[in-house]
C-alpha cells in the first residue's frame, strides 16, 4: 500500500507524545520521593531514553517484531534496522513507513523500563539498574511484546486483546517492580520514618504530561488517523477523568481531597483503560475508571499499611493492578461495534474472550515475575543491586551522581 501522509503524521506525532511521557514520568516520580533522591529518580527515566533508545534500534525491535520463532520471540532479520526503511511494512501498519512504526514501538519499550524504576528509587545502584534494564528489555519486554503484538505471537494467535499495552507495558512493569522490591527490601527507616514527597507541584506537572502523552499512547495505537483513533482518544480521557474524580472523593471521605491522590487516580485510570481503549465505548470507560480508582487505592493501602511492602512510588498498585483490571475489563466490555478487528466481550455474549484475557494476565504476570527475580538476583550476586548504608542515608543524588537538586554540583 502507498504511504498515507495523514497516518504517517499521526504516528510520528504519537511517537513524540509517548516520548514526552518519559520526562513526564521523571517529574511525576521525582516529585514524590525525598529531596536527597530527586535527581537520581529523574536520571533513571532519562537513562532509559538513552539506553533503550539505542538497544531498540540495534536489536530490540527485531526481537519484538521480527520473523516469528515459535510464537515466543522475533527473529534477527531486523537487527540494526535491516529492511526497516521508508516503505511500509507488509505486516505492521501498512500505511506508514516501517521506520515510523518501529520508533512508535520503541517509545513504548522506553517508558516500560522507566516505569519499573519508581518501585526501587532511593536505594538501587545506578550501574546495577542499567545492567538490569538491558537484560530486562531483552529477556522480558521483547518476548512479551512479541507474544501480544508480534506477527505469530502465541497470545495474539489465541485472540488475547491488548490495544495499547495493558499486558505488554503495565502488567509487565508492575509485576516486575513487585519482584525487584522483594529482592531489594524496604528503604531504611520504612515504615517508621516519614517519607514525604519533596515537590507535589512537580508531581502534578508530571501527571499532566503523562495524561497528555497518553493520547499518543492509546489513540496512536490505532496506527491510522481514523475513527478508531478518535474513539480511543475519548475513552482514554473519560477513564482518566472518572478515576481522578473517584480517587479524590475517596480521599475526601477519609480526610481531605488530596492533590497527590487525585493525580495518582488519573494515572491509575489511564493505565487501566490502556488495553481496552480501542475496544470499548466511551461510556464503558466511566465504570472502568471508577473501578480502577477504588481497587488501586485499596491495594495501595494494603501493601503500604498492612503488609509494610515498600514499593516506593506504588508502581504495582497503580500500573500492575491497573493493567490487570484493564485486561479483564476488555474481556467484559469489548465490542465489535467499536473495533471490527477486535472481539465481543462478556457483556456482548462472548464469555470466552474474558477467559482469554485472564490467560493473558496470568501468562504475562507469571513470566515477568519469575524472569525478573532471576535477572535481579543475577545482577545482585555480580555487581550488587543496593547502595551501601551511608550512600542511602546521604542520598543517591550525591552518592551516585555527585549533584544536588537545589545546589548544583558537589564541590
Amino acid at each position: 500500500m502507498p504511504v498515507s501522509s495523514g497516518d504517517t503524521a499521526w504516528i510520528l506525532i504519537s511517537s513524540a507524545l509517548v516520548m514526552l511521557m518519559t520526562p513526564g514520568l521523571a517529574l511525576f516520580y521525582g516529585g514524590m520521593d525525598r529531596r536527597k533522591n530527586l535527581l537520581s529518580t529523574i536520571m533513571m527515566s532519562f537513562a532509559a531514553l538513552g539506553l533503550i533508545g539505542i538497544l531498540w534500534v540495534l536489536y530490540g525491535y527485531s526481537l519484538g517484531f521480527g520473523s516469528d520463532k515459535g510464537g515466543f520471540i522475533g527473529g534477527l532479520n531486523f537487527v540494526g534496522l535491516t529492511g526497516v526503511g521508508q516503505e511500509p511494512s507488509s505486516i505492521y501498519a501498512s500505511t506508514v513507513p516501517h521506520l515510523a512504526f518501529m520508533v512508535f514501538q520503541g517509545m513504548f519499550a522506553i517508558i516500560t523500563v522507566a516505569l519499573i524504576t519508581g518501585a526501587v528509587v532511593e536505594r538501587i545502584k545506578f550501574g546495577a539498574l542499567l545492567i538490569f534494564s538491558t537484560l530486562w528489555m531483552t529477556l522480558v519486554y521483547c518476548p512479551v511484546a512479541h507474544w501480544v503484538w508480534g506477527d505469530g505471537g502465541w497470545l495474539a494467535n489465541l485472540g488475547v486483546l491488548d490495544f495499547a499495552g495493558g499486558a505488554v507495558v503495565h502488567i509487565n512493569a508492575g509485576v516486575s517492580a513487585l519482584a525487584l522490591v522483594m529482592l531489594l527490601g524496604h528503604r531504611r527507616g520504612f515504615p517508621e520514618q516519614p517519607m514525604e514527597p519533596n515537590n507535589i507541584p512537580m508531581v502534578v506537572l508530571g501527571a499532566g504530561l503523562l495524561w497528555f502523552g497518553w493520547f499518543g499512547f492509546n489513540a496512536g495505537s490505532s496506527l491510522t488517523s481514523d475513527g478508531l483513533a478518535a474513539s480511543a482518544f475519548v475513552t482514554t480521557n473519560t477513564a482518566a477523568a472518572a478515576a481522578a474524580f473517584t480517587w479524590m472523593v475517596i480521599s475526601w471521605l477519609y480526610r481531605r481531597p488530596s492533590v497527590l491522590g487525585t493525580v495518582t487516580g488519573a494515572i491509575a485510570g489511564l493505565a487501566t483503560i490502556t488495553p481496552a481503549a480501542g475496544f470499548v465505548t466511551p461510556l464503558a470507560a466511566i465504570p472502568i475508571g471508577i473501578v480502577a480508582a477504588i481497587v488501586c487505592y485499596y491495594i495501595m493501602l494494603l501493601l503500604k499499611t498492612k503488609l509494610s511492602f515498600d514499593d516506593s512510588l506504588d508502581v504495582f498498585a497503580v500500573h500492575g493492578v491497573g493493567g490487570i483490571l484493564g485486561m479483564l475489563a476488555t474481556g467484559i466490555f469489548a465490542t465489535l461495534a467499536v473495533n471490527s478487528g477486535g472481539a465481543d466481550g462478556l457483556l456482548a455474549g462472548n464469555g470466552a474472550q474474558f477467559l482469554k484475557q485472564l490467560l493473558g494476565v496470568v501468562a504475562v504476570g507469571a513470566f515477568s515475575f519469575v524472569i525478573t527475580l532471576i535477572l535481579g538476583k543475577l545482577v545482585d550476586i555480580t555487581v550488587g543491586l543496593r547502595v551501601g548504608q551511608v550512600e542511602e542515608v546521604v542520598g543517591l543524588d550525591l552518592s551516585q551522581h555527585g549533584e544536588r537538586a537545589y545546589g548544583g554540583l558537589l564541590r
